[in-house]
């Protein structure tokens, strides 16, 4: 059975996962191959400390709004929860954590940090059973250990809609000796997952983190690519997703129903996209202005 078909057994939250909604992204890889610190970095803030994320977690699922943070039980169940109460959740018990938080790229699309496919502590079903409310997929690899069997092996489950969206990225570049290697081993990897992703990419997640207004750091980190790429998946996902609204026969709303999560209205998808990326710092200590002149730049992600 593939992931994409649903078992007879299928926790009922996945139920609830209906109605208009935006891109779903969920960040994959092997135990400490740097997806929480990727989430944090695309999310522009700290919705869930990196620190706490690396305990043993359930799926963390990330969306725009306000609301308290929740626990979901397999049974589309929900507990309001603080930090403090995040490591209570039990993985065998728990579908996801729903962390919800105003930032912009989650304007654009939710983000599910999962945990680590290699954690012996952690039982696969804890993130299989989430895995078809994606709608693509960020694997984090480490350059150093780049694609292992391990890997490759769990990849061969995902079905071919997800693979379309979805983008290796080999973290860590900045471990690699030389660009000679860097390459070496991109090259490399790419020619062993050919076909397998929409885009093969190498960075560093620290220099990207860390360099702040400083676009010669941000250029060299390697994210000026990977922001690109995904955010022209996430419009093309969006672009999509308005279509099956469109194409969907209109009804009379069940007055008993409950909205879906992510329940939003996705973006329109003639609306373009920009990556930020940094600047030198102006007289203003801004980037260029956004649409959106209220806009407060140092709680911008640049993934927006």
């Amino acid at each position: 059975m593939t992931l994409d078909e649903t078992p007879q057994d299928a926790p009922v939250f996945l139920d609830n996962l209906t109605g208009p909604r935006r891109p779903r992204i969920a960040l994959m890889g092997e135990f400490s191959a740097g997806k929480s610190t990727l989430a944090n970095l695309m999310i522009g803030s700290d919705p869930l400390p990196v620190q706490v994320i690396a305990t043993q977690l359930p799926p963390v699922w990330v969306s725009y709004g306000t609301a308290p943070a929740v626990i979901v039980d397999l049974a589309g169940n929900e507990t309001p929860c603080d930090q403090d109460s995040l490591r209570k959740a039990a993985p065998e018990e728990t579908a996801f954590i729903r962390i919800q938080c105003e930032e912009e790229i989650l304007k654009r699309c939710d983000i599910i940090d999962m945990p680590g496919i290699s954690d012996p502590n952690m039982p696969s079903a804890v993130w299989e059973r989430i895995l078809p409310a994606a709608d693509g997929i960020i694997w984090c690899s480490p350059a150093t250990q780049a694609w292992r069997q391990s890997e490759a092996s769990v990849w061969d489950m995902v079905p071919e809609d997800i693979r379309a969206h979805s983008i290796l990225l080999l973290t860590r570049g900045d471990m690699m000796v030389s660009e000679r290697d860097r390459a070496k081993v991109l090259k490399r990897v790419r020619a062993e997952t050919d076909g397998f992703f929409a885009k093969t990419l190498m960075i560093s997640l620290t220099q990207a983190r860390d360099a702040g207004d400083d676009a010669q750091l941000w250029d060299e980190s390697g994210a000026e690519p990977f922001v690109s790429d995904f955010l022209s998946i996430i419009s093309t996902l969006s672009a999509r997703l308005s279509d099956d609204i469109t194409d969907v026969p209109s009804e009379t709303p069940d007055q008993n129903s409950v909205p879906a999560p992510d329940a939003a209205a996705p973006p329109e998808p003639s609306e373009r996209i920009v990556p930020r990326r940094p600047i030198a710092k102006s007289v203003r200590a801004r980037p260029a202005p956004r649409p959106d002149p209220e806009e407060d730049i140092s709680l911008s992600p640049k993934f927006s």
